[in-house]
């Protein structure tokens, strides 16, 4: 009996979990190796591409990436992976901002 409100209680927990919203959020990634505007070119193009990202703003000066996504934000790892397949070094990864969809 007690097994059996355990798993109750989990499975609720996990069903609640899941149904929760994902919220927009602002990402800036640190960029080693971006010596040139077309590096600022490339960056711009992989991440104009990508999947629910609304705007990129790309830095030659201060070396950064910063993303403005939308609520179906994409996860950290493949915004390391874009960078990574875009021929950059991604130093570090920053959620500056992740805020509630407006109703």
């Amino acid at each position: 009996m007690k097994t059996n409100l355990a798993t109750r209680t989990l499975l609720g927990l996990i069903l609640t979990l899941s149904t929760l919203p994902a919220f927009a959020r602002t990402v800036e990634v640190d960029v080693y190796g971006m010596t040139c505007p077309f590096c600022v070119d490339s960056l711009q193009r992989k991440f104009g591409k990508m999947d629910h990202v609304n705007k990129v703003d790309v830095s030659l000066k201060l070396k950064k990436v910063r993303l403005e996504t939308d609520e179906n934000a994409p996860e950290l790892e493949v915004i390391r992976k874009a960078v990574l397949d875009a021929g950059f070094t991604p130093t570090k990864v920053t959620v500056l901002k992740a805020d509630k969809p407006e109703k």
